[in-house]
């Protein structure tokens, strides 16, 4: 059985609740989130909007067990974040997680096929014919042998989409995919996000600043001041 499928349509694989990040300034401690309050059902695509330094990205890694929050409970896949350690965090991360993130983050010394490789290597797993498949879903099987330096920056996003989706993550994050891209490469990165989460159900969060991108998605939230606001779709 696909282990997307695992979870009902109506399962929240995310939920925060009360979710507060403070951290210490120049002045003192300063609320870079307050109270947040979220649920995500399985196969649901969600949008977080907010200025530059609203808390967005913040926002992101509480949810995905990248950071801890102050105060407040994070639950991830149906396991609870709270009393966690890094350990653990980077464990569940690896069995349902993927991201994507504005920067690419691949490995400059990795071909394309390596980079995607790499989290199946992480895991003990070798699976050639899965890494072909992902290439071969975002259009770059004739690629695969080169490195990123070699590649445009629409064709290292796809690449780092494909590392993202080669472990069948139940939960996809994508921290602003199409910041550092053209606008017609972006809206093919963009695509290729809505056709994962169409053609395999895949849960997808999407922090943007991009109001056409988030109106994509069934659902919106946006942050203002520290302050997390649900939107009707």
């Amino acid at each position: 059985m696909d282990r997307m499928r695992e979870f009902r349509d109506d399962t929240p694989v995310i939920r925060a609740s009360g979710v507060t990040r403070t951290v210490s300034g120049p002045e003192g401690a300063l609320t870079i989130l307050d109270g947040a309050e979220l649920s995500v059902n399985h196969g649901e695509t969600v949008a977080i909007v907010g200025a530059s330094g609203s808390g967005k990205t913040t926002l992101l890694g509480l949810l995905a067990g990248l950071d801890v929050a102050s105060s407040g409970h994070v639950e991830l896949a149906g396991t609870s974040l709270d009393g966690l350690d890094e350990e653990a965090r980077a464990a569940l991360r690896a069995e349902h997680v993927g991201f994507v993130f504005q920067s690419f983050h691949l490995l400059p010394a990795l071909t394309a096929e390596e980079n995607v490789s790499l989290p199946l290597e992480l895991s003990g797993q070798v699976d050639r014919t899965r890494v072909a498949e992902v290439l071969e879903q975002v259009g770059l099987t004739a690629r695969r042998r080169h490195y990123p330096r070699q590649m445009s920056g629409g064709e290292q996003q796809r690449v780092a989409l494909a590392r993202a989706f080669v472990t069948r993550p139940r939960i996809l994050f994508a921290d602003e995919p199409t910041g550092n891209l053209d606008q017609a490469t972006g809206r093919h990165i963009v695509d290729l996000l809505f056709d994962l989460n169409r053609e395999h159900g895949t849960t997808l969060v999407l922090v943007t600043h991009d109001l056409s991108l988030a109106q994509r998605c069934a659902r919106r939230y946006r942050i203002d001041g520290g302050r997390l606001h649900g939107e009707a779709a």
